[in-house]
């Protein structure tokens, strides 16, 4: 299996519902508008490609100076278990500023395990206002 990661500069819609639903990952993907809404917006997007199609990806909203968002991490379920989500948020950080960047994400209570067992810091001093719909 070989896995080429590359930064590119749009994920179109298609590409990104496909694999939000083969990952598990929870989003809105049933209201394409504003699906086609947020990948307008975002402005950094790392790929993992296996023979050109996609099975993973990694969504942010950045400076690429100072604050990294990663909003969206998706592998396909085939793909997990392979390393790819660490590579795409190893490659996300690297695209955001190296180490120069704090690069923070949300997780869904699922992923937690997957967070700690690729040692990601954690977090004690975040607040936020959750999303009601």
């Amino acid at each position: 299996m070989t896995i080429a990661y590359a930064t590119e500069d749009y994920l179109g819609a298609d590409e990104y519902i496909d694999v939000v639903r083969k990952s598990g990952l929870n989003r809105p993907v049933e209201d394409r508008g504003r699906v086609e809404r947020y990948l307008k917006h975002s402005n950094l997007f790392v790929t993992a490609r296996e023979a050109g199609r996609l099975i993973g990806f990694a969504r942010s909203l950045t400076d690429f100076c100072f604050c990294c968002y990663l909003s969206d991490l998706a592998v396909d379920r085939a793909f997990q278990g392979h390393g790819i989500g660490k590579c795409l948020i190893e490659e996300t950080r690297k695209a955001a500023g190296g180490a120069q960047t704090t690069t923070l994400l949300l997780s869904a209570p699922t992923a937690m395990t997957f967070y700690q067992g690729i040692k990601m810091p954690h977090a004690d001093n975040c607040f936020l206002y959750r999303r009601e719909k």
